[in-house]
């Protein structure tokens, strides 16, 4: 009964750390314009993302405009973009997999070790998502960190970590923990001891 509420713990976890990757994924708020400093002009905010710039007036109104070529991009920002694409993607394997091996689900109920297995199967995928998120984010948060420590960066073009990077840090922490319940829920490896010549499980 506690594997199975374990695997439902891990499952929900590694559920809403995916849909916090594709929230990070989507929002331009990765990194945004920075106010420290003299003389800076503070009617109007810039965000960068993944997919588009945006520029938000001092009234509320946002202007986005998506990146028209890939092959202008920094190479950082492309590896950026693979990473958290191939962490939506296997997160979503994850799930599937993971369902399939809950304890609570009548698919391959005649097989429980093998049922077990496939719910450690879709743990361990949600971990591998969970790193690559972790790394995207981490990787990008150090070059926004360099780039405004740099000297010989101007302060007015400076930036700082946006909501969309916090976002990114505390879904790949959720969809690691959930892979890690899930995992904790593997079958242990039965023994057989001789006991008067015949064998006893």
């Amino acid at each position: 009964m506690a594997s199975g509420a374990l695997q439902l713990l891990g499952l929900v976890l590694g559920f809403r750390g995916w849909i916090g990757i594709i929230i990070s994924t989507s929002l331009p708020q990765w990194k945004m314009s920075s106010y420290a400093g003299d003389n800076i002009v503070t009617a109007q905010a810039i965000y960068e993302g993944l997919w588009m710039s945006c520029v938000m007036q001092s009234t509320g109104q946002m202007q986005c405009k998506i990146y028209d070529s890939l092959l202008k991009l920094e190479g950082s920002l492309q590896a950026t973009r693979a990473l958290m694409v191939i962490g939506i993607l296997l997160g979503l394997a994850a799930i599937f997999v993971a369902v399939v091996g809950m304890k609570c689900m009548r698919c391959m109920e005649d097989d429980e070790v093998r049922k077990m297995r496939m719910a450690v199967v879709g743990g361990i995928i949600f971990i591998v998502a969970g790193s690559a998120v972790l790394v995207a984010t981490s990787w990008y948060g150090s070059r926004v960190a360099r780039d405004f420590y740099n000297p010989f960066t101007p302060v007015n073009t400076r930036f700082e970590f946006g909501l969309a990077l916090f976002i990114g840090w505390a879904a790949a922490v959720l969809t690691i923990l959930g892979g890690a319940f899930l995992c904790c829920s593997c079958p242990r490896r039965e023994a057989s001891y001789p006991v008067g010549g015949k064998d006893y499980v």
